[in-house]
């Protein structure tokens, strides 16, 4: 089981990052799909899913207006678009094969995470 994170990067406020996430190894196409960030010094926060089969997506306060998660199962892999970032969105994003609001990495399957910072 593989999940394979990028697109994360420097960006200034109010910018733009487009996140993908790329899966091996198991049936994507079968999984809730869901992005989770962690900043320093901080705990795992869930922040946007996806049914398995693309359907329906729920976001979290922060995320909603800002942030779209999509999904391929063609392709296996899962997006995440962040527009109009700001710097508390500075993080770690992990991409998961998990529920919503799933924020223990011993649940599912997790990738290694992309970095992104927000900063003039």
């Amino acid at each position: 089981v593989r999940l394979v994170e990028s697109g994360g990067g420097l960006v200034e406020p109010g910018g733009s990052l487009r996140l993908s996430c790329v899966a091996s190894g198991f049936k994507f196409s079968g999984f809730w799909m869901s992005w989770v960030r962690q900043a320093p010094g901080k705990g795992l926060e869930w922040v946007s899913s996806i049914t398995s089969d693309g359907g329906t997506t729920y976001d979290s306060d922060f995320a909603k207006g800002r942030f779209t998660i999509s999904r391929d199962n063609t392709n296996k892999t899962a997006f995440l678009q962040m527009n109009s970032l700001k710097s508390e969105d500075s993080a770690r994003y992990y991409c998961a094969a998990v529920p919503p609001e799933t924020v223990r990495k011993d649940v599912g399957h997790w990738g290694q995470g992309t970095q992104v910072t927000v900063s003039s």
